[in-house]
């Protein structure tokens, strides 16, 4: 299946989530994350705010800005890249050019991300044997884990049945090095 249809699938099967499912996935998700020691340990954690059908991050992120982590929330901007402010709690936020709450805080550049412990990123799928990470299609994320170091966690935030194998990839698609489901953190092979 073509990068297209795919996407289109995942968001047909994502718009069909109940409520109840959509914050019991995302539950499931938090909770398995913040069990982790080494997101307990993340001093600085780039993270999205997320919308929609998408697994949520909204009290992911409350949680771990209220465990003392300092979070970096992307600010989309108009060259493509994906600038950085820091998430100062709720009263942080205002909705950004696409409609996306973003921070308010002071920019921080596209290379704000190189210094992050930790980086979460939204996908629609991973493939679980290369673990590439099939986005929207915008690329703000692929240019924006191109700046990220080796031995950094990488993770994409995923609902049941969204990591799957022949996710279709191109030369700029870039890879994650773990996947989050409400079941549990999968590594994925290219480690």
């Amino acid at each position: 299946m073509d990068k297209l249809n795919l996407r289109r699938r995942i968001l047909r099967d994502r718009s069909e989530l109940d409520e109840r499912t959509l914050r019991a996935s995302s539950a499931a998700v938090r909770e398995t994350l913040l069990d982790q020691p080494w997101v307990q340990m993340a001093g600085l954690v780039a993270c999205y705010w997320s919308i929609g059908a998408e697994p949520s991050t909204h009290g992911l992120i409350l949680a771990m800005w209220k465990h003392g982590a300092t979070v970096i929330l992307p600010v989309q901007r108009p060259d493509g890249e994906l600038d950085w402010a820091v998430y100062d709690g709720p009263d942080s936020l205002a909705p950004g050019p696409y409609g996306v709450l973003e921070p308010v805080d002071v920019r921080r550049g596209v290379d704000a991300i190189r210094t992050a412990a930790l980086v979460l990123v939204p996908a629609l799928a991973v493939d679980r044997v290369t673990g590439v990470r099939l986005g929207r299609g915008g690329g703000f994320y692929d240019r924006a884990l191109t700046r990220v170091g080796p031995n950094v966690p990488t993770v994409a935030l995923l609902h049941e049945g969204e990591l799957m194998e022949g996710v279709p990839a191109e030369p700029h698609d870039q890879h994650v090095r773990f996947a989050a489901l409400p079941s549990g953190i999968v590594r994925l092979v290219q480690m």
